[in-house]
């Protein structure tokens, strides 16, 4: 009969408290080539071993104590005096059983947390279970397999029917190392998306996009892809987000992501054209080339970068946050309302102080054109010939809205009516505010100004908005009423004359947009 008691072989604690001195870094997964070997990190290859070692040790050992208190280890011919005897032995080392048993765990998961989870064990114990050189943080992807490691270990434990109770120390590292895998995954992915604005190319489909929106989509894909087996949840385990702490964390570090690639869209915006190598520009094969004849050594204009970053705005706004958002809700992230609220907000802020840029660097040329040409030549709204046509000044600000509209229209035909919308809005204010500044005028004076603001008027009447139309009746009204129908048929003929020798260069004012104007 085997004497337990009097057991002198080493015991599986011991086996387990000797893997401390182990030789860290050293792989303990058979089968496994030198190449392997060498990549994998060491701490994760210990606690590899760490967990062989239990598992080729423990179910044995445990077994053994099922035979020892169901008695099938006594001889058939023992007397049943010397059997009562045992049984009472076995009740009294049941808690001395039990606490050997939580003894190995505690070492299991000490060790395997002085590993992985350095800064979730005490400083007291940190020389004993800890000290490793630590150069960097294991990344998403090998937490991702130690966890899985970890799984098994659990999961092969379990099906000895060890008691939960004993096994509940491994199901709360297991819920860290989540966690921990979460976090680190997410913030890799900040990293990475850090380095999208390298990967510009400045190439533009025929919606007006570059492949950068696409790109931080799939980054964020790609990402929460590697985390589906850590996210779900394995027999008796928690969720990984069911701690408000650890809600608030992934929250953020989402937000940062977002606000992250948005702080890359600004940088590219307002990269000096040194930075910017586009002698490889073309547009998509499969759109018409909307940049005209591409040469070699064709380059973006600061206003055309702004252009694009600010069509890829629209796209993000538009479906890029939304998408992932929707990414992020079926991996069962917590705080998405917040996540969205807080990027749409940097994004449309991004956008609007692009959008301004923009605005200032067309509509303050052609704005500030307008007093010198009607003064050009000592003009006198007092003293003036009879009108014979629409000034040059104002043919020359039509051409350089012209100019605009064909800008914006070769990036994106979208941006359109936004931004010729705010371009009149500018020439129309300044227009409204010379009209009103003049002392007085004579009849012709009168007739030429309202030709004039008319011609200008009814030419972009397409982008008019709110604003602009007040600014027009607010130069007209400026100006003194006509006087007699013959002055009302002039005006009349004037504009129609205006209107056909110009038409060709009116066309693209002429199409209704069907694009909602974004103010």
């Amino acid at each position: 009969m085997l004497d337990l008691d009097n057991d002198t072989r080493p015991s599986v604690l011991g086996h387990l408290s000797q893997t401390a001195s182990l030789k860290r870094g050293s792989s303990f997964q058979s089968g496994r080539d030198d190449t392997w070997r060498y990549k994998t990190p060491h701490r994760v290859a210990f606690v590899e071993k760490l967990t062989k070692l239990v598992l080729s040790q423990l179910p044995n050992f445990w077994k053994l104590w099922i035979s020892y208190v169901n008695g099938s280890l006594f001889s058939e011919t023992a007397e049943k005096s010397g059997q009562i005897e045992r049984s009472k032995n076995v009740r009294q080392r049941q808690n001395d059983f039990k606490k050997m048993i939580q003894e190995v765990m505690h070492s299991l998961v000490k060790l395997t947390r002085g590993a992985l989870l350095p800064l979730s064990i005490r400083d007291g114990e940190a020389k004993q279970y800890g000290g490793w050189e630590v150069k960097c943080e294991l990344s998403g992807q090998w937490l991702a397999h130690a966890i899985q490691t970890v799984r098994l270990t659990h999961e092969s434990l379990t099906a000895l029917d060890i008691p939960n109770d004993l096994l509940q120390t491994i199901q709360d590292l297991i819920l860290d190392l989540r966690v921990r895998c979460v976090m680190a995954t997410l913030q890799h992915t900040a990293e990475e998306i850090k380095r999208l604005a390298e990967k510009e190319d400045w190439i533009v489909d025929n919606e007006g996009l570059t492949s950068l929106p696409c790109q931080f989509e799939q980054c964020i894909v790609c990402s929460l892809h590697s985390l589906k087996g850590v996210l779900e949840c394995k027999p008796g385990e928690a969720s990984v987000f069911q701690q408000p702490k650890t809600q608030e964390e992934v929250c953020q570090l989402s937000i940062n992501i977002m606000q992250v690639f948005i702080y890359c869209l600004e940088q590219l915006s307002t990269k000096p054209d040194a930075d910017i190598d586009t002698t490889h520009l073309s547009v998509d094969v499969s759109s018409p080339d909307l940049f005209g004849s591409i040469h070699e050594d064709f380059s973006l204009t600061s206003e055309q970068r702004l252009l694009i970053v600010l069509s890829n705005c629209c796209y993000l706004e538009r479906h890029t946050f939304l998408n992932i958002a929707e990414h992020f809700e079926k991996h069962n992230f917590q705080g998405i309302e917040k996540i969205t609220q807080v990027s749409m907000a940097s994004l449309k802020e991004l956008d609007q102080r692009l959008f301004e840029n923009y605005i200032e660097l067309k509509a303050d040329p052609i704005v500030g054109s307008l007093e010198p040409g009607i003064y050009a030549g000592y003009f006198d709204w007092k003293d003036c010939l009879p009108p014979t046509g629409v000034r040059n000044y104002l043919k020359e600000a039509l051409v350089n809205i012209i100019a605009v509209h064909a800008e914006v229209f070769t990036i994106s035909k979208e941006l359109v009516p936004r931004v010729l919308s705010k371009v009149i809005e500018a020439v129309s204010e300044e227009l409204s505010r010379l009209m009103q500044c003049v002392s007085s005028f004579s009849k012709n004076g009168a007739l030429q100004a309202r030709l004039e603001i008319c011609a200008l008027r009814d030419t972009v009447a397409v982008y008019l908005t709110p604003e602009s139309k007040s600014s027009f009746k607010q130069a007209l009204e400026a100006l003194p009423q006509l006087s007699s129908g013959a002055d009302k048929k002039l005006l009349e003929e004037l504009l129609n004359k205006f209107k056909s020798s110009m038409h060709l260069q009116l066309t693209c004012f002429q199409a209704a947009s069907s694009t909602m104007m974004k103010t």
